[in-house]
């Protein structure tokens, strides 16, 4: 899909990137756009939050974490946050930013990335164990962990 790129949040695009908005089905899977901007606004060495670009046009966003430090071991490598934009979904954005997030992982010499999300009938499970994700059976604050070697 050569016409999707990532781009860095900046003054210019974080408008755009907060106007995002998944299906309402959704909502309750996924914290908002902005949300996850303050989290990296307030962790910046450790956020990794870009806007998903189809041929410059806004679909999505996604946010990796990298901490390797981290006491808890799933939180030091994975992907914190993936929206897709309501109508846009079944498109391949969110496997093309899934995979973003997995190269930046493997360039940082991490052997392994975590997900977690919430279950559910409209919830993300199902596309990430697609992908390659396996459920590790830990659950935090409802959320179960996923993870996938690298």
């Amino acid at each position: 899909m050569p016409s999707l790129t990532l781009a860095k949040i900046t003054r210019d695009n974080v408008g755009a990137a907060c106007s995002i908005a998944v299906e309402p089905r959704q909502e309750s899977y996924v914290a908002p756009v902005a949300r996850s901007l303050a989290e990296a606004y307030a962790q910046p060495e450790i956020a990794w939050p870009r806007l998903i670009l189809d041929d410059g046009e806004p679909v999505g966003f996604v946010m990796g974490g990298f901490d390797p430090d981290c006491p808890i071991d799933y939180f030091r490598c994975g992907i914190w946050r993936l929206n897709v934009a309501a109508g846009r979904q079944g498109k391949g954005y969110g496997r093309f930013a899934v995979e973003a997030v997995l190269d930046e992982a493997r360039r940082r010499d991490q052997r392994r990335a975590t997900v977690l999300w919430i279950p559910g009938e409209h919830g993300p499970e199902a596309f990430y164990l697609r992908l390659g994700f396996r459920d590790t059976g830990t659950v935090h604050d409802g959320q179960h962990v996923g993870e996938i070697d690298l």
